[in-house]
């Protein structure tokens, strides 16, 4: 029996196999489903990333709804769902955010916070200036692309 002690090897074989992969988005994925997908996973050693990758991939992640203490400032400021200590004081420690160790972080947090400096370093522009940029660049590639240059060394190379 399995239950014996110390009855560790296995006389059958696994009675039930799966032929088909979970899928946590099956029947439609809800909004927090969604959410967990896109989320990005950075501050965390690999296992630690892994773990909560296995928890989005088998609909087990429940995300936070109110703040939680972190353990090195004891400030409510831990926004992410199974971290115990907050972005700052891990990315000022060089911890793991989820396991408090002192691991290799995979996804280093500065990264998003200078992409987040350099978003916010442009002005902001209203609609009709964005479609206004984007129409001259437009304008712009086709001159490149059709000038007349072009157009008498591509007749050039047909007739020889």
């Amino acid at each position: 029996m399995s239950s014996q002690k110390g009855n560790v090897s296995r006389s059958r074989r696994q009675k039930h196999q799966n032929v088909i992969a979970f899928k946590n988005d099956k029947y439609g994925a809800s909004a927090q489903v969604k959410k967990a997908k896109t989320k990005v996973h950075d501050g965390l050693c690999q296992h630690c990333k892994e773990v909560l990758e296995w928890k989005v991939k088998y609909n087990k992640y429940k995300p936070l709804t109110q703040p939680r203490k972190c353990v090195q400032c004891l400030q409510k400021t831990v926004k992410d769902a199974y971290h115990i200590i907050c972005k700052p004081c891990a990315l000022k420690l060089e911890l793991c955010a989820k396991c408090g160790k002192k691991e290799e972080i995979v996804v280093p947090l500065d990264k998003k916070e200078e992409e987040e400096v350099e978003d916010t370093s442009q002005p902001n522009k209203g609609k009709t200036q964005k479609k206004r940029d984007v129409e001259n660049d437009d304008e712009d590639f086709d001159d490149l692309r059709f000038s007349n240059d072009d157009r008498d060394s591509d007749s050039e190379v047909e007739g020889n």
